[in-house]
Protein backbone atom coordinates (compact mmCIF):
# COMPACT_ATOMS: atom_id res chain seq x y z
CA UNK A 1 0.00 0.00 0.00
CA UNK A 2 1.14 3.52 -0.79
CA UNK A 3 2.09 4.82 2.66
CA UNK A 4 0.68 8.27 1.94
CA UNK A 5 -2.27 7.33 -0.29
CA UNK A 6 -4.71 8.15 2.48
CA UNK A 7 -3.30 11.71 2.56
CA UNK A 8 -3.41 12.12 -1.23
CA UNK A 9 -7.08 11.16 -1.62
CA UNK A 10 -9.13 14.19 -2.64
CA UNK A 11 -11.79 13.10 -0.15
CA UNK A 12 -9.27 13.48 2.70
CA UNK A 13 -8.59 17.19 2.19
CA UNK A 14 -11.10 18.80 -0.23
CA UNK A 15 -13.08 20.49 2.56
CA UNK A 16 -10.09 22.29 4.09
CA UNK A 17 -9.19 24.17 0.90
CA UNK A 18 -11.01 27.34 -0.14
CA UNK A 19 -9.33 27.28 -3.54
CA UNK A 20 -8.22 24.59 -5.99
CA UNK A 21 -4.61 23.49 -5.27
CA UNK A 22 -2.26 24.42 -8.10
CA UNK A 23 -1.53 20.78 -8.95
CA UNK A 24 -5.22 20.38 -9.88
CA UNK A 25 -5.52 23.53 -12.01
CA UNK A 26 -5.63 22.71 -15.71
CA UNK A 27 -4.04 24.95 -18.35
CA UNK A 28 -6.60 27.42 -19.75
CA UNK A 29 -7.09 25.51 -23.03
CA UNK A 30 -8.03 22.31 -21.16
CA UNK A 31 -10.32 23.79 -18.53
CA UNK A 32 -14.05 23.00 -18.67
CA UNK A 33 -14.88 26.44 -20.03
CA UNK A 34 -18.58 27.16 -19.95
CA UNK A 35 -19.86 25.18 -16.99
CA UNK A 36 -23.55 25.46 -17.82
CA UNK A 37 -23.91 23.21 -20.84
CA UNK A 38 -27.30 22.05 -22.04
CA UNK A 39 -28.50 18.76 -20.61
CA UNK A 40 -29.19 16.68 -23.68
CA UNK A 41 -32.74 15.39 -23.83
CA UNK A 42 -32.09 13.65 -27.14
CA UNK A 43 -29.60 10.98 -26.03
CA UNK A 44 -31.85 7.98 -26.65
CA UNK A 45 -33.39 6.00 -23.80
CA UNK A 46 -33.88 2.40 -24.93
CA UNK A 47 -36.42 0.08 -23.32
CA UNK A 48 -34.73 -3.32 -22.99
CA UNK A 49 -38.05 -4.78 -21.88
CA UNK A 50 -39.62 -4.19 -25.28
CA UNK A 51 -40.93 -7.29 -27.05
CA UNK A 52 -40.01 -5.88 -30.46
CA UNK A 53 -36.42 -7.12 -30.74
CA UNK A 54 -35.84 -5.71 -34.22
CA UNK A 55 -36.96 -2.25 -33.12
CA UNK A 56 -34.74 -2.42 -30.01
CA UNK A 57 -31.74 -3.36 -32.16
CA UNK A 58 -32.45 -0.46 -34.52
CA UNK A 59 -32.75 1.99 -31.62
CA UNK A 60 -29.49 0.86 -30.02
CA UNK A 61 -27.63 0.81 -33.33
CA UNK A 62 -28.82 4.28 -34.35
CA UNK A 63 -28.00 5.72 -30.90
CA UNK A 64 -24.55 4.14 -31.07
CA UNK A 65 -23.91 5.66 -34.49
CA UNK A 66 -25.35 9.10 -33.71
CA UNK A 67 -24.06 9.58 -30.15
CA UNK A 68 -21.84 6.66 -29.15
CA UNK A 69 -24.03 6.73 -26.02
CA UNK A 70 -27.51 5.63 -24.97
CA UNK A 71 -29.40 4.94 -21.75
CA UNK A 72 -31.33 1.78 -20.94
CA UNK A 73 -34.42 1.17 -18.80
CA UNK A 74 -36.34 -2.03 -17.93
CA UNK A 75 -32.95 -3.73 -17.90
CA UNK A 76 -33.63 -6.39 -15.28
CA UNK A 77 -31.69 -4.80 -12.38
CA UNK A 78 -34.14 -4.01 -9.58
CA UNK A 79 -34.49 -0.48 -8.24
CA UNK A 80 -33.73 -1.77 -4.74
CA UNK A 81 -30.46 -3.37 -5.84
CA UNK A 82 -29.50 -0.16 -7.68
CA UNK A 83 -30.22 1.92 -4.57
CA UNK A 84 -28.45 -0.53 -2.24
CA UNK A 85 -25.38 -0.63 -4.47
CA UNK A 86 -25.13 3.14 -4.80
CA UNK A 87 -25.53 3.43 -1.01
CA UNK A 88 -22.77 0.93 -0.28
CA UNK A 89 -20.33 2.77 -2.57
CA UNK A 90 -21.23 6.14 -1.04
CA UNK A 91 -20.63 4.58 2.37
CA UNK A 92 -17.27 3.18 1.24
CA UNK A 93 -16.08 6.52 -0.13
CA UNK A 94 -17.16 8.33 3.05
CA UNK A 95 -15.11 6.04 5.33
CA UNK A 96 -11.88 7.37 6.88
CA UNK A 97 -9.11 7.46 4.30
CA UNK A 98 -6.87 4.98 6.14
CA UNK A 99 -9.71 2.47 6.37
CA UNK A 100 -10.38 2.75 2.64
CA UNK A 101 -6.71 2.33 1.80
CA UNK A 102 -6.40 -0.71 4.08
CA UNK A 103 -9.48 -2.36 2.60
CA UNK A 104 -7.93 -2.17 -0.87
CA UNK A 105 -4.39 -3.27 -0.04
CA UNK A 106 -4.86 -7.05 0.30
CA UNK A 107 -4.71 -8.16 -3.34
CA UNK A 108 -1.16 -9.33 -4.22
CA UNK A 109 -1.89 -8.81 -7.93
CA UNK A 110 -3.05 -5.21 -7.25
CA UNK A 111 -6.18 -5.75 -9.33
CA UNK A 112 -8.26 -4.55 -6.39
CA UNK A 113 -7.01 -1.10 -5.51
CA UNK A 114 -7.84 2.41 -4.44
CA UNK A 115 -6.17 5.34 -6.14
CA UNK A 116 -6.60 9.06 -6.62
CA UNK A 117 -6.65 11.07 -9.87
CA UNK A 118 -5.36 8.23 -12.09
CA UNK A 119 -3.13 5.17 -11.87
CA UNK A 120 -0.33 7.38 -13.23
CA UNK A 121 -0.52 9.92 -10.38
CA UNK A 122 3.26 10.23 -9.90
CA UNK A 123 3.86 11.25 -13.52
CA UNK A 124 0.88 13.52 -14.15
CA UNK A 125 1.32 17.17 -14.99
CA UNK A 126 -2.11 17.94 -13.53
CA UNK A 127 -4.25 15.78 -11.24
CA UNK A 128 -7.93 14.93 -11.65
CA UNK A 129 -10.46 15.81 -8.95
CA UNK A 130 -11.46 12.22 -8.14
CA UNK A 131 -10.77 9.13 -6.07
CA UNK A 132 -11.37 5.69 -7.54
CA UNK A 133 -11.93 2.13 -6.36
CA UNK A 134 -11.48 -0.66 -8.89
CA UNK A 135 -11.47 -4.43 -8.86
CA UNK A 136 -12.31 -7.34 -11.21
CA UNK A 137 -15.97 -7.66 -12.13
CA UNK A 138 -15.91 -11.43 -11.83
CA UNK A 139 -17.68 -12.73 -8.74
CA UNK A 140 -15.95 -16.04 -7.97
CA UNK A 141 -14.15 -16.52 -4.65
CA UNK A 142 -10.79 -16.19 -6.42
CA UNK A 143 -11.54 -12.49 -6.87
CA UNK A 144 -14.10 -11.82 -4.15
CA UNK A 145 -11.64 -12.66 -1.36
CA UNK A 146 -9.75 -9.43 -2.08
CA UNK A 147 -12.75 -7.10 -2.27
CA UNK A 148 -13.35 -4.63 0.57
CA UNK A 149 -14.97 -6.16 3.68
CA UNK A 150 -16.13 -2.74 4.84
CA UNK A 151 -18.86 -1.62 4.62
CA UNK A 152 -20.04 -4.96 6.01
CA UNK A 153 -22.55 -5.55 3.20
CA UNK A 154 -20.12 -4.61 0.43
CA UNK A 155 -19.35 -8.10 -0.85
CA UNK A 156 -22.91 -9.38 -0.66
CA UNK A 157 -24.49 -6.39 -2.41
CA UNK A 158 -21.79 -5.77 -5.00
CA UNK A 159 -21.68 -9.48 -5.93
CA UNK A 160 -25.42 -9.49 -6.66
CA UNK A 161 -25.15 -6.20 -8.52
CA UNK A 162 -22.31 -7.41 -10.74
CA UNK A 163 -24.15 -10.62 -11.58
CA UNK A 164 -27.22 -8.64 -12.68
CA UNK A 165 -25.22 -6.09 -14.67
CA UNK A 166 -23.26 -8.88 -16.34
CA UNK A 167 -26.56 -10.34 -17.57
CA UNK A 168 -27.66 -6.94 -18.85
CA UNK A 169 -24.32 -6.46 -20.59
CA UNK A 170 -24.68 -9.82 -22.34
CA UNK A 171 -28.10 -8.79 -23.66
CA UNK A 172 -26.78 -5.45 -24.94
CA UNK A 173 -23.81 -7.11 -26.65
CA UNK A 174 -26.14 -9.59 -28.34
CA UNK A 175 -28.26 -6.73 -29.68
CA UNK A 176 -25.18 -4.86 -30.90
CA UNK A 177 -23.80 -8.00 -32.57
CA UNK A 178 -27.08 -8.56 -34.40
CA UNK A 179 -27.20 -4.90 -35.42
CA UNK A 180 -23.75 -5.32 -36.98
CA UNK A 181 -24.93 -8.40 -38.88
CA UNK A 182 -22.81 -10.74 -36.76
CA UNK A 183 -24.09 -13.74 -34.83
CA UNK A 184 -25.81 -12.91 -31.55
CA UNK A 185 -23.08 -14.77 -29.63
CA UNK A 186 -20.18 -13.07 -31.42
CA UNK A 187 -18.98 -11.20 -28.31
CA UNK A 188 -19.24 -14.18 -25.96
CA UNK A 189 -16.10 -15.72 -24.49
CA UNK A 190 -12.69 -14.05 -24.69
CA UNK A 191 -13.96 -10.78 -26.13
CA UNK A 192 -15.97 -9.95 -23.00
CA UNK A 193 -14.85 -12.18 -20.14
CA UNK A 194 -12.58 -9.82 -18.20
CA UNK A 195 -14.89 -7.11 -16.83
CA UNK A 196 -13.75 -4.58 -14.23
CA UNK A 197 -15.70 -2.52 -11.74
CA UNK A 198 -14.74 1.12 -11.27
CA UNK A 199 -16.38 3.43 -8.74
CA UNK A 200 -15.44 7.08 -9.10
CA UNK A 201 -15.90 9.57 -6.27
CA UNK A 202 -15.91 13.30 -7.07
CA UNK A 203 -16.05 15.50 -3.94
CA UNK A 204 -17.39 19.07 -4.17
CA UNK A 205 -14.84 21.45 -5.68
CA UNK A 206 -14.34 25.12 -4.66
CA UNK A 207 -13.95 26.23 -8.30
CA UNK A 208 -15.18 23.74 -10.92
CA UNK A 209 -14.10 26.06 -13.76
CA UNK A 210 -10.41 25.28 -13.08
CA UNK A 211 -10.29 21.50 -12.92
CA UNK A 212 -11.84 18.26 -14.16
CA UNK A 213 -12.96 14.98 -12.66
CA UNK A 214 -11.77 13.28 -15.84
CA UNK A 215 -10.34 14.88 -18.95
CA UNK A 216 -11.56 14.26 -22.51
CA UNK A 217 -11.13 10.58 -23.39
CA UNK A 218 -12.63 7.47 -24.97
CA UNK A 219 -12.92 4.20 -23.08
CA UNK A 220 -10.61 1.27 -23.99
CA UNK A 221 -13.54 -1.13 -23.53
CA UNK A 222 -15.96 -3.12 -25.64
CA UNK A 223 -18.75 -1.19 -23.91
CA UNK A 224 -19.04 0.63 -20.59
CA UNK A 225 -22.19 0.46 -18.45
CA UNK A 226 -22.46 3.36 -16.00
CA UNK A 227 -24.68 4.12 -13.03
CA UNK A 228 -24.58 7.81 -12.06
CA UNK A 229 -26.31 9.70 -9.26
CA UNK A 230 -26.11 13.30 -10.51
CA UNK A 231 -24.95 15.40 -13.46
CA UNK A 232 -21.28 15.67 -14.40
CA UNK A 233 -20.84 13.41 -17.43
CA UNK A 234 -20.49 15.35 -20.69
CA UNK A 235 -20.28 14.05 -24.26
CA UNK A 236 -18.54 15.85 -27.14
CA UNK A 237 -20.88 16.03 -30.13
CA UNK A 238 -20.82 18.30 -33.18
CA UNK A 239 -18.16 20.51 -31.64
CA UNK A 240 -20.00 21.07 -28.35
CA UNK A 241 -20.11 19.53 -24.90
CA UNK A 242 -23.53 18.27 -23.88
CA UNK A 243 -24.54 16.97 -20.45
CA UNK A 244 -25.90 13.45 -19.99
CA UNK A 245 -28.92 13.89 -17.76
CA UNK A 246 -29.40 11.09 -15.20
CA UNK A 247 -32.62 9.15 -15.79
CA UNK A 248 -34.04 7.46 -12.68
CA UNK A 249 -32.89 3.81 -12.43
CA UNK A 250 -31.37 3.95 -15.93
CA UNK A 251 -27.87 2.94 -16.96
CA UNK A 252 -25.71 4.89 -19.40
CA UNK A 253 -24.04 2.72 -22.05
CA UNK A 254 -21.20 3.93 -24.24
CA UNK A 255 -19.24 2.41 -27.10
CA UNK A 256 -15.56 1.75 -26.41
CA UNK A 257 -12.46 1.59 -28.61
CA UNK A 258 -12.52 -2.22 -28.78
CA UNK A 259 -16.00 -2.22 -30.31
CA UNK A 260 -14.87 0.51 -32.69
CA UNK A 261 -12.05 -1.78 -33.86
CA UNK A 262 -14.22 -4.91 -34.17
CA UNK A 263 -16.98 -3.01 -36.03
CA UNK A 264 -14.37 -1.52 -38.39
CA UNK A 265 -15.60 1.94 -37.37
CA UNK A 266 -19.29 1.25 -38.08
CA UNK A 267 -19.63 2.17 -34.40
CA UNK A 268 -17.28 4.67 -32.79
CA UNK A 269 -16.33 5.49 -29.26
CA UNK A 270 -17.16 9.09 -28.44
CA UNK A 271 -15.07 11.51 -26.43
CA UNK A 272 -16.46 12.36 -23.02
CA UNK A 273 -15.31 13.98 -19.78
CA UNK A 274 -16.43 14.61 -16.21
CA UNK A 275 -16.85 18.08 -14.73
CA UNK A 276 -17.02 18.79 -11.01
CA UNK A 277 -19.47 20.90 -9.02
CA UNK A 278 -19.26 22.97 -5.85
CA UNK A 279 -22.38 21.63 -4.17
CA UNK A 280 -22.60 17.86 -3.90
CA UNK A 281 -20.55 14.69 -4.04
CA UNK A 282 -20.93 12.73 -7.28
CA UNK A 283 -20.57 8.95 -7.19
CA UNK A 284 -20.56 6.66 -10.21
CA UNK A 285 -20.28 2.91 -10.70
CA UNK A 286 -18.91 1.72 -14.03
CA UNK A 287 -18.94 -1.85 -15.36
CA UNK A 288 -16.17 -1.99 -17.94
CA UNK A 289 -16.40 -4.91 -20.38
CA UNK A 290 -12.93 -5.91 -21.60
CA UNK A 291 -11.49 -8.80 -23.60
CA UNK A 292 -8.96 -11.06 -21.89
CA UNK A 293 -5.38 -9.82 -22.26
CA UNK A 294 -4.28 -12.54 -24.69
CA UNK A 295 -7.39 -12.32 -26.87
CA UNK A 296 -6.78 -10.99 -30.36
CA UNK A 297 -8.87 -8.03 -31.50
CA UNK A 298 -9.35 -6.97 -35.12
CA UNK A 299 -12.17 -5.93 -37.44
CA UNK A 300 -14.71 -8.76 -37.81
CA UNK A 301 -14.05 -10.60 -41.09
CA UNK A 302 -17.73 -10.36 -42.04
CA UNK A 303 -17.49 -6.55 -41.96
CA UNK A 304 -14.47 -6.39 -44.26
CA UNK A 305 -15.96 -7.92 -47.42
CA UNK A 306 -16.70 -4.56 -49.03
CA UNK A 307 -14.51 -2.30 -46.92
CA UNK A 308 -10.86 -3.01 -46.13
CA UNK A 309 -9.96 -3.39 -42.43
CA UNK A 310 -9.05 -0.07 -40.84
CA UNK A 311 -7.30 -1.59 -37.83
CA UNK A 312 -4.53 -4.13 -37.50
CA UNK A 313 -4.61 -7.40 -35.60
CA UNK A 314 -3.27 -7.12 -32.04
CA UNK A 315 -3.73 -8.64 -28.63
CA UNK A 316 -5.87 -6.68 -26.20
CA UNK A 317 -2.81 -6.42 -23.95
CA UNK A 318 -0.89 -4.67 -26.75
CA UNK A 319 -3.82 -2.38 -27.48
CA UNK A 320 -4.16 -1.42 -23.81
CA UNK A 321 -0.44 -0.66 -23.53
CA UNK A 322 -0.71 1.69 -26.54
CA UNK A 323 -3.87 3.27 -25.16
CA UNK A 324 -2.42 3.95 -21.69
CA UNK A 325 0.72 5.51 -23.15
CA UNK A 326 -1.39 8.00 -25.13
CA UNK A 327 -4.54 8.34 -23.02
CA UNK A 328 -6.48 11.50 -23.84
CA UNK A 329 -4.83 11.82 -27.25
CA UNK A 330 -7.36 10.25 -29.59
CA UNK A 331 -5.44 10.76 -32.83
CA UNK A 332 -2.25 9.29 -31.35
CA UNK A 333 -4.12 6.19 -30.19
CA UNK A 334 -5.70 5.77 -33.63
CA UNK A 335 -2.30 6.02 -35.29
CA UNK A 336 -0.91 3.13 -33.24
CA UNK A 337 -3.82 0.77 -33.97
CA UNK A 338 -4.64 1.59 -37.59
CA UNK A 339 -3.58 -0.58 -40.53
CA UNK A 340 -1.32 2.21 -41.80
CA UNK A 341 0.83 1.88 -38.65
CA UNK A 342 1.61 -1.82 -39.18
Amino acid sequence: MDKVLDQKLVSSWFDVHQSVPQTYVFPPEKRPGKLKVSLCKSIPVVDLGSHDRRDTIQQIFKASQDFGFFQVINHGVSNKLIDDTMSVFKEFHSMPSKDKANECSKDPSRDCKLYTSSENYANEEVHFWRDALTHPGRTTEKYLQYWPQKPTQYREIVKRYLEEVRNMGAVILELLAEGLGLGAEFFNGGLSDSPMLLSNHYPPCPDPSLTLGLTKHRDPTLITILLQDTVGLQVFKDGNWIGVEPVSSAFVVNIGYVLQIISNSKLKGVEHRVVTNSRVVRTTIAYLIYPSNDNFIEPAKALCNRNPPLYRLMTFKEFLKNFKSKVGHTESVLQTISVSSS
